[in-house]
């Protein structure tokens, strides 16, 4: 299934939330949309990491990483990992590593920005499956994402298919 357009799901849902134009493409597609499961996390991707190793199912992880720009949060072999196991993309409020090769996998990757410094793991703890709120938007678990080059757009469900 095609998602549709995030400017015709303002159009026919103008409840959408819509996220602040704050992030940028880096993984290999550039749409993407499925259920949200979220984390909060702060300059270490533990949670991360066990997330996207585990069956996707078709679905976007949503990091709230603080807006920390003091390190990468999701690089190559994450990437390689959330595609493998059927993860449809992930938005990082924070950065990514490993840009080139976010680029070579199928899945759809939004982030601030790249910077080279891996996250350090053990340094904070973290929460899944909580709402995190970040660019103008909560984003609730098993909420519905769409994002593609005009934007980012949340619905509380799947649009209907038309």
């Amino acid at each position: 299934m095609t998602a549709p357009a995030t400017t015709d799901l303002c159009d026919a849902h103008p409840e959408a939330q819509v996220c602040e134009p704050v992030f940028q493409p880096f993984g290999g597609r550039l749409t993407f949309s499925g259920p949200i499961t979220t984390l909060k996390v702060f300059e270490d991707n533990t949670l991360i990491k066990q997330a996207v190793g585990e069956p996707g199912k078709g679905r976007v992880l949503v990091v709230d990483g603080g807006g920390s720009k003091r390190c990468g949060l999701v690089g190559g072999n994450l990437a390689v990992s959330a595609a493998t196991n059927g993860w449809a993309g992930i938005v990082v409020y924070g950065c990514i590593r490993d840009a080139d090769e976010l680029a070579e996998q199928p899945l759809g990757v939004r982030a601030l920005a790249a910077f080279p410094r891996k996250s350090q793991r053990g340094l904070h703890s973290g929460q899944a499956g909580i709402p995190v709120i970040f660019a103008g938007v909560v984003f609730r678990e098993g909420e519905w994402l769409c994002a593609d080059r005009d934007g980012i757009v949340v619905l509380p469900e799947p649009p209907a298919a038309s």
